[in-house]
């Protein structure tokens, strides 16, 4: 009873697992409106049920279908990686960009806190 209990559990998150990498893996980048931290905060609660789950199950009782679903995981798990990377190395060229137009309107020719300081020789 414990395994089919176990075997439904793993296929369940395992589910709730892919539907949330899918989801991200086409939203992010191209909807302003997708909330990347939630979506992984769901992410990380999944990995971690997983995580629960196979600590208590034995390997050869994980079945074939599992397996299976979990090397097609690993394929979107490493998509969802370099999409992730992408959407924030662009945060940050973004904000170095914002960064950078601060301390120009800051440096208009008036004068600037720097060349008040005294400097010990």
């Amino acid at each position: 009873m414990e395994i089919i209990s176990n075997d439904y559990r793993i296929k369940s998150v395992l589910g709730r697992l892919e539907m949330i990498i899918d989801n991200e893996n086409t939203r992010i980048g191209r909807d302003p409106e997708f909330d990347l931290k939630l979506s992984n905060t769901h992410k990380s609660r999944c990995l971690y049920e997983l995580s629960m789950l196979f600590r208590d199950t034995d390997p050869a009782e994980l079945a074939l279908v599992h397996i299976e679903q979990l090397h097609g995981l690993k394929k979107k798990l490493v998509l969802n990686a370099r999409r992730v990377e992408a959407h924030l190395e662009a945060v940050r060229a973004v904000t170095e960009i914002l960064k950078n137009a601060m301390h120009d309107a800051e440096t208009d020719g008036t004068y600037s806190q720097e060349q008040f300081i005294v400097r010990e020789a």
